[in-house]
């Protein structure tokens, strides 16, 4: 089967010429027919499977047809980074369609963003939260919606989006197409999917299992060591793009900075970045400026890059479905790749739930020559901070000063020849404090 069996509108084809595909992926042959006899689709397919263009190529070809100026399509995407590379691909593919095409998403300014709407687009690619920013201050017109897209549905719910996509969806017209886009299908997901989608299309590439061109291994090791493997791992590995996880984005910086240290070309890509610092590590990773990119796991779907041969799991991750979008971005397009997972023993039960969601045990591996025995210092300094510098201790104050401030309780003192001015019997106040005590008014209640 070709691309050429769609039949797409001359210019969406000229697109798909353009971008050289020539055969579809299972993911495509089985959504685009559906999609372009207007269907409702469930879609479950892994990252790296072809979904993209399962769904933008048939977009193209049914706006291509109709009025200009309104948004007609609306995609959802959980993360920036994910956005931008639904969009790229939109504008790649639909190149000679004059639709037009932006991505609407927070961390970046929004005016930007509204003079775009004003001006008219057909095409949006939007995160949920500054989605609802546009909508809630009538910035973007979603009257004449005709297709929506959720992409990466069950990433939208572990991140807590789930009751934003319900306030989107509450004044969407209800006169659509919907398509429904997710790697894994948790109950949550499954319930959303019976309330929006009508009547639709189940199309499941496989088994949502990570792909069979991966290759799967562990190596135990204590937390303390974790660094030093993975240098040792790397010198021993030929490698060409390897993308490195950790659970936290003070790690994950930590770990960049470690390998740079060490004479890589690095980068980390975390939450605390800005968005163009972000794209900055994005892009350099893609044209290979960087070798190796250290992500937290909002990252996880939302890098495309073909040419990744090893992703390592620096921190094993919390859940099976985690752990297949993480590797989901090696053994691309039927190409081999490696999945390492570092564990250490409180790692156990997840490396046991995982063995059962592939159906077979993970190799064990060690690396020979490394000193495993090495113990961990009293307390491990891998990722900690530096200790703040002591604050500066409060200069005593003299004998004087302290029986001024002393509070007025148990025994009074001696009458004072002054008892306006509050001074001690015997001496009475400067004429300049006086003035001062007068000028401030009477005292306030403790």
């Amino acid at each position: 089967m070709k691309f050429t069996t769609f039949s797409f509108h001359p210019a969406v084809a000229a697109g798909v010429a353009a971008a050289g595909y020539v055969d579809p992926t299972p993911i495509q042959k089985e959504a685009i027919p559906s999609v372009m006899a207007g269907r409702d689709v469930m879609g479950l397919a892994q990252t790296g499977t072809g979904k993209t263009a399962a769904f933008a190529l048939p977009l193209l070809h049914r706006l291509v047809h109709g009025p200009k100026g309104g948004v007609r399509a609306l995609v959802i995407a959980p993360t920036r980074e994910l956005a931008e590379q639904i969009n790229d691909a939109i504008l790649l593919l639909g190149r000679q369609t004059k639709l037009r095409s932006i991505t609407v998403y927070g961390g970046v300014g929004v005016n930007p963003q509204i003079e775009k709407l004003r001006k008219g687009v057909e095409i949006v690619v939007a995160c949920p939260g500054r989605l609802l920013d546009h909508m809630n201050q009538g910035t973007i017109d979603l009257s004449q919606l005709e297709l929506l897209v959720l992409d990466e549905a069950d990433q939208m719910f572990d991140m807590g989006f789930l009751p934003d996509i319900r306030r989107i969806l509450a004044k969407l017209p209800r006169q659509r197409q919907t398509l429904l886009f997710s790697a894994t299908m948790p109950a949550e997901i499954r319930g959303l999917a019976r309330e929006i989608l009508n009547d639709p299309v189940t199309v499941q590439v496989d088994t949502v299992a990570p792909a069979a061109t991966v290759t799967h291994a562990l190596y135990p090791v204590a937390q303390h060591l974790k660094t030093p493997l993975l240098l040792e791992l790397l010198r021993h590995t030929d490698t060409e793009s390897v993308l490195i996880f950790t659970r936290t984005k003070h790690r994950a910086k930590r770990v960049g900075e470690q390998l740079e240290k060490a004479g890589y070309r690095a980068a980390s890509l975390q939450g605390n970045l800005s968005q163009n610092r972000r794209q900055a590590a994005m892009e350099g990773f893609r044209s290979g400026a960087f070798q190796i990119l250290v992500a937290t796991d909002i990252a996880a779907r939302g890098i495309d890059v073909s040419q990744v041969s090893h992703v390592i799991n620096y921190d094993i991750p919390d859940t099976t479905e985690a752990y297949i979008h993480r590797i989901g971005r090696t053994g691309r397009a039927a190409r081999s790749g490696d999945a390492f997972t570092m564990v250490t023993d409180d790692d156990g039960a997840m490396v046991r739930a995982i063995e059962r969601a592939l159906g077979s045990p993970l190799e064990r591996r060690s690396v020979e020559g490394f000193d495993y025995k090495v113990p961990a210092p009293r307390k491990d300094e891998e990722f900690a901070r530096p200790p703040r510098p002591p604050r500066p201790q409060p200069k005593a104050k003299p004998a004087a000063a302290v029986a001024k401030h002393q509070p007025r309780t148990g025994t009074p003192p001696a009458a004072s020849p002054h008892p306006s001015t509050g001074g001690s019997a015997g001496a009475a106040k400067p004429a300049g404090n006086r003035n001062r005590r007068r000028r401030s008014g009477p005292r306030q209640p403790q």
